[in-house]
């Protein structure tokens, strides 16, 4: 009720004095400052904006990884969220660096498409800087099926050929998930916003060549065909028949196959 009566001047003013606090010390030091020269009316609105504040700048990073089990003993862990830096000075110009990118991949799969990372595992420089790249390879007619990046946007440049991209959006109350789908054509770029699923069929009779970045060192990806039908150990039949509505048959058959990975 108190700030009901508060005139926009005082506000603004509180507002601009507690903007460079950093600290709890910061905080306390301020709000006692305030205790000395203020009266009770501005001293509960600048208490209740300081708290606003803290909250508002609070927040857990972003995962680096699918999970990240907590553990006392330093002795048992393998890394934290990223990896353990290298010492800046052992860091050279190769912790930077990779070559190769210019060669194809190998399309001779049954998905006719493949996957080269740039990401921290192959370059260690790219630790805590939230940026990595992929190059797709695809032969005629090739898919990379429908995957969704855990941890990232995906922005996608294609280079050589011709490619129907689509994503899906997240549930929607009281309707269907919706597509966006487009054809592009060399130079063209499309986005898959972080978490989608999404895809690229090459409708050409050439090869077709792309290239993407993703806003994590560490996107992870998620291949739904792989990870529902050929998970270890298996998801339960009873489970899929029922989500998938269909025969425990067809389910038996789509567990028994070979889930090609392309990445």
């Amino acid at each position: 009720l108190v700030l009901w009566f508060l005139s926009i001047n005082t506000v603004i003013h509180a507002n601009h004095l507690i903007h460079n606090l950093r600290t709890s010390k910061d905080i306390l030091q301020f709000v006692e400052k305030q205790n000395k020269k203020m009266g009770f009316t501005y001293r509960v609105i600048v208490i209740t904006m300081v708290l606003a504040f803290s909250l508002s700048s609070a927040s857990d990073p972003s995962p680096l990884q699918d999970f990240c089990v907590a553990m006392d003993d330093p002795k048992g862990a393998l890394f934290v969220n990223g990896k353990f830096c290298k010492d800046p000075n052992l860091v050279t110009a190769d912790d930077f660096f990779l070559a190769g990118l210019n060669i194809a991949g190998n399309t001779s799969n049954p998905l006719g498409s493949k996957v080269t990372p740039v990401n921290v595992e192959q370059i260690p420089g790219l630790n805590t800087l939230g940026i990595s790249l992929v190059r797709i390879d695809f032969a005629s007619y090739g898919l990379n099926p429908p995957h969704t990046h855990p941890r990232a946007t995906e922005v996608l440049f294609v280079l050589e050929g011709t490619l129907h991209v689509g994503f899906v959006t997240s549930n929607i109350p009281n309707n269907k998930n919706r597509l966006f789908t487009k054809v592009l054509n060399p130079g063209d770029v499309f986005v898959f916003p972080e978490g989608l699923i999404h895809f690229q069929l090459n409708v050409g009779k050439t090869n077709a060549i792309a290239f993407s970045g993703l806003s994590s060192q560490n996107p992870g990806v998620i291949t739904i065909a792989n990870a529902v039908f050929g998970s270890n150990p298996s998801i339960n039949p009873d489970v899929l028949t029922k989500a998938f509505q269909v025969d425990m048959n067809v389910i038996n058959y789509l567990q028994k196959q070979f889930w090609y990975d392309n990445n």
